[in-house]
This record gives C-alpha cells, structure tokens and sequence, in this order.
C-alpha cells in the first residue's frame, strides 16, 4: 500500500467513525425516568405490604399477649432476608448462568454465585424487559417479594415458635425453597417451570402457594396451641387486622402492576384487574359468611380481601376484567370454606389461616389463570389451548406443593430435634411478648 492509498483508507475511516460511534451509542441501553420512578414507587409499596400491612393485620388477630411477637417476627424477617438477599439471594434466585432453554440442569433448578454479594453492582448496572431501569432498583423490588414471603408463613404457627427457631427456619426456608422456587418460576429460558410455560406473573407459585403449604407444614409439626378449639382464642384488635388489610390492599399495587417492570399498559391494566378480583373476594366471603353463619363480620371481609389479592396475583398480567372478577368471587367463596370448614373437619391448628387464604388461594388463582388468560375469555396472554394450560398450571402447582411440603418439613423435624421449635407450656400461657421479649403489647 502506497503512502497515498494509506492516507486516503484514514480518511475514510475518520469520516466513518462518528458514524460507528452513532451506532454504538444508539445500540446501548439508555435508562427510562419514567419506568425507574414507577418501579421505585412499586418497591416501597410492597415493603410498606408486610412492615406495616402483615404486621398489622396478624396482629389484631392473636390474642394481646402475643402482639408484639407476631409484629417482632414480621420486622425481623424484613431485616434477615434483606441481608440474605444481598449475601446470597438474589444470585440464587436470578443467576442464568449454565441455563439453556430446554435443557434440564442444575441450574434449573437454582442458580449460581456470580452475583453473591451483588458482585458487579453498579449505579449505572440496568436491567429490565427492554433494560430501561437500574438494576438496584430490581434487586430491591425482587427483595420485597423474598421478605413477604416466609413473613406470610408466621400467620400458620403464631402464638407458639420460640423466637430463635423462628428466625433459624426463615434462613434455612429462604435458602433452600424460597430461592430456588423463585428460581425455577421466573429465572428466564432454562428454569424449570419456567420452561414448563408456567403462567405465574407476580407470584402466586413462588410467594403465596409456596408460603401456604409451608405455613400448613409448620402447624402440623408444632401441633395444636394450648387449649385448641375448646377454648376462645378470639382477635383482641380487628381494628388493626382491618387497618393491616387496608395497607395490604393499597401496597399489592405495587406488588402486581410494579410486575410489569415498567410504566405501561400491562401495568394499568393489572392495576385494575387488582382493585376488580380483591372486591369480588371481598364480597364473595362476607356473602359466603352471612349465608353461612347468619352475620357478616369484619375479620371475613378482610380475610376475603387477601384472598382476592393472592388469587389475581399469578393471574395479573394476563387476564381482563372479567376473568378477574371469576377469578376473586370463586376465590372468596372457596377460601372461605377451607379457612372454616376444611380446617375445623381436618383438625390442624392454622393460627391466622395462613395456607386457608394464602395457599388455598394461590392454588385457585394459578389454576384459574391458565383459563382465563385465554383471548378467547377475555385475556391478554398467548393460551390458545386452554386445557393443555391448565394442565401445566397444575403440573406447576403440584411441583410446589411436593417440594415445598418436603424440604419444609425435613427443615422443622431437624430444627426440632437439634434445639426444639415451640415454647413450653409455661412460656404459651403467660405469652410470647412476655416470654419471648419481656415486653407488653399493652401497659395499662
């Protein structure tokens, strides 16, 4: 190449570079205001759902010995799984590496350590569908999830679990089903259910099913409180239980349209399938009560409202208006029988109804989206087949509750033979405030 020929090729490249520069700026991920705020928003409402919503509404519903102990255990668990998430949790849950669509491997079942730590972490790290908000911002808003999750399980064996084993369990629980769930449901191509085409869009498999059949685990193994069903164990505050239902309410919000992932039509939309399906519930229990048992009471409707929250929950971003109105009367009505009839027939001591509301519910609510996620009924997913969609809504259901069940189970037996689970005799009778903090919920 002559001197020329070499000045003239610069030349060409110079004029060209600003163009290649153009490209590579345009190719990049630009972060979106508009998502980034909404999602902030989205995170601090789930936070705000169990510290102060759960906290509340568990509550009231012990008798007042017990208050502070059920709200301790709901902030200590914000606390534990937060660190946890950040230690461990997050890469655990959402690490893709050695995943492959299609491909059954470890990783499908859990992910790896890449980022332990939040190794890599950056403010200018972004994430999202189209990557349009920071990845920090995701971290946190999946945290929130982590932390509502095992706090939900509190409301099966409140009243009786020492304190220290309660937060040994949450750890060991988050570690080996929370994560890996989470994992398999919502990790992306080569996750196990994911792969499956599970239909789950703001965790009724990965939170409210998952917690339910946990919460069902941990009462049987605890056994009955003290004196159950003989003697009134009645809420000593609906107020705050009806206050905690109200927060509950307004924070599922963020919960289901903040699924999304960003400011947009899905999210107005499963906003408003939210405020339908929770209404419908409400009203479907207290009719379903004052048929039943003469009267409606307040404990029902609000008890109703979560059932209608955790059934829309898988269902959020696929199905319209009508099938959320299905969706929340069938899901009061049954959730009503099996938090009073199936439990007292059965026999097992579900404090607050944990898996009554929470796992009953997220049982229909899975089940039920495979149909209404339909066009053909009103949705807004890609189900052409409705049956072949059930049936793998099912196979996601059943894989849950089998393996939930299981590892739940094995983790309380070896956590009761090395240290023991539940207070003693004495310790249940005068309260776990006392007990277990030496405080009182109230000083009169």
């Amino acid at each position: 190449m002559t001197l020329r020929q070499f000045a003239g090729l610069g030349a060409l490249l110079s004029l060209a570079m600003p163009g290649l520069a153009l490209a590579d700026e345009a190719a990049a991920p630009v972060l979106n205001s508009g998502d980034t705020a909404w999602m902030l928003t989205a995170t601090a409402l789930v936070l705000f759902m169990t510290i102060p919503g759960l906290a509340l509404f568990y509550g009231g519903m012990v008798r007042s010995k017990n208050v502070l102990s059920v709200m301790m255990q709901c902030f200590a668990i914000t606390g534990l799984i937060s660190i946890l998430w950040m230690v461990y949790g997050y890469s655990l849950a959402f690490d893709t590496t050695g995943m492959e669509q299609g491909v059954v491997n470890f990783n499908s079942f859990v992910g790896g350590l890449s980022k332990a730590f939040l190794s890599g972490v950056t403010p200018s790290s972004i994430t999202g569908p189209a990557a349009l908000f920071p990845e920090a911002v995701f971290i946190t808003f999946q945290m929130t999830f982590a932390i509502i999750t095992p706090a939900l399980i509190v409301g099966a064996f409140a009243e009786r679990m020492k304190f220290s084993a309660m937060l040994i369990f949450m750890a060991i629980w988050f570690t080996l089903v929370y994560a890996p769930i989470a994992h398999m449901v919502w990790s992306g191509n080569g996750g196990l259910m994911w792969d499956w085409g599970v239909l789950d869009f703001a965790g009724g498999t990965v939170v409210h099913i998952n917690a339910g059949v946990a919460g069902l685990v941990a009462c049987i193994v605890l056994g009955k409180r003290k004196g159950y069903p003989t003697t009134p164990m009645a809420p000593h505050n609906l107020g705050y239980t009806l206050i905690g239902a109200a927060m509950l309410w307004i924070g599922w919000f963020g919960f289901n349209a903040g699924s999304a992932a960003a400011a947009n039509g899905t999210a107005g939309m499963a906003m408003l399938v939210t405020q339908i399906a929770t209404a419908a519930a409400a009203l479907g229990w207290m009719f379903a009560e004052w048929l039943t048992h003469g009267k409606p009471s307040a404990l029902g409707i609000a008890s109703g409202v979560v059932a209608g929250l955790v059934a829309i929950t898988p269902a959020a971003g696929t199905v319209g208006p009508m099938g959320a109105l299905a969706i929340g009367l069938v899901a009061g009505v049954i959730c009503f029988l099996c938090a009073t009839t199936l439990k007292r027939k059965m026999g097992y001591d579900d404090s607050l109804d944990a898996f009554g509301v929470h796992g009953i519910g997220g049982i229909v609510g899975a089940i039920l989206t495979g149909v209404f996620a339909a066009p053909a009924l009103g949705g807004f997913g890609t189900v052409e087949d409705i049956g072949a969609q059930v049936w793998i809504q099912l196979k996601g259901v059943g894989f849950t509750v089998v393996y939930t069940g299981i590892v739940t189970y094995v983790i309380l037996k070896v956590l009761d033979a090395v240290m023991g689970l539940r207070v003693n005799e004495e310790e249940e009778a005068v309260g776990l405030d006392l007990a277990q903090h030496n405080e009182r919920g109230y000083n009169l």
